[in-house]
């Protein structure tokens, strides 16, 4: 497991040594491994000499799995040194690699971001940079590299705090702005359903792009946030308030009020993807209950601050502005 100590990563290898496999991870440092996995350090951004406890090992593995996101540079030699040494690339992708705008419906055969290589440093946007990770495993591994295209990913261990701030601003209680109309359809994936659909898929030797993401609508914004209300216990009051509002105010979709798009061409391009091709291999997506009220468990757990990728912006509504839209 490349990295496999925060969210994803360590779900995936969570969901593994709950299999009885033998989990090797590879890591910085920064967090201590899984218990139960063994572990290597190195840091990916200093090129070969970075990738020395991984070189020296001398072990030899049937599966990898690797969720980088940065430069595809690191992907590339990561997967050339393990080429020969491993059975299997699992590389956790993303959507964000089908060109801007993506239409309703697309599948994994949709036109793709231009100008990207497995040669990029860290210095491209998100999408060239996962297409570039993709071009880098395929590169190394050719038809043993599996390309999980997840969109939003949400659930226990989520460090980038989409659903942890709607958790916690809920519990506050009192009256919660919530975005657009409460039946807007939403698409994502249980961080733990991902995990172990890229178990499933690279024991059965799958390989090439899936979208591994729910079907569109499985849960709906209102259903997210009225779940919120109800694991909580809050006596929180949801006020639906029309886009237009919003962002009169300056208040941001995305970031702003986290999950939420309203509809549009962004909207399509995130919650509307097609998710046959996975379905068909085998992704089962559990209830928004439960991936709402295990998010909840796990955050209490931690005393009520989730951790933040120090890369990756804070999200959530200024109370200030909160205010003012409650206000009107």
């Amino acid at each position: 497991m490349l990295g496999g100590t925060e969210f994803v990563g360590r779900a995936v290898t969570d969901a593994a040594l709950e299999r009885g496999w033998d989990v090797t991870v590879f890591h910085r440092g920064r967090h201590a491994p899984p218990p139960g996995a063994s572990a290597l350090t190195g840091d990916r951004t200093a090129g070969g000499r970075g990738l020395a406890a991984l070189a020296e090992s001398g072990q030899d593995w049937d599966l990898v799995v690797d969720t980088w996101s940065g430069a595809p540079a690191a992907v590339r030699d990561a997967s050339r040194l393990l080429s020969t040494r491993a059975g299997h690339f699992s590389y956790v992708s993303s959507r964000s690699v089908y060109a801007y705008p993506a239409a309703p419906g697309i599948d994994e055969n949709g036109p793709l971001v231009t100008g990207a290589s497995p040669d990029d440093g860290g210095d491209v946007p998100y999408d060239r940079a996962k297409r570039g990770g993709e071009l880098a495993a395929l590169d190394a591994f050719g038809e043993r590299a599996l390309l999980a295209r997840a969109g939003l990913i949400i659930g226990p261990g989520e460090n980038i705090g989409r659903l942890p701030w709607w958790l916690s601003r809920i519990a506050r209680g009192g009256p919660v702005i919530a975005p657009g109309r409460p039946d807007t359809e939403l698409q994502y994936v249980d961080v733990r359903d991902l995990a172990e659909w890229i178990l499933d898929a690279a024991a059965d030797g799958l390989h090439g792009p899936y979208n591994t993401v729910s079907r569109p609508g499985h849960a709906t914004m209102g259903e997210l946030l009225e779940a919120c209300v109800r694991v909580t216990g809050s006596d929180a009051e949801l006020r639906w308030t029309d886009p237009e509002v919003l962002q009169a105010a300056g208040a941001e979709p995305w970031s702003d009020l986290p999950i939420w798009l309203p509809p549009g061409e962004l909207h399509d391009t995130m919650h509307r993807g097609d998710h046959t091709k996975a379905h068909a291999a085998g992704l089962r997506c559990r209830p928004v209950e439960e991936t709402v009220a295990d998010t909840w468990a796990w955050l209490r757990a931690l005393g009520g601050t989730a951790p933040q990728r120090p890369d990756r912006p804070a999200v959530g509504l200024d109370p200030e502005l909160e205010a003012k839209l409650l206000a009107l």
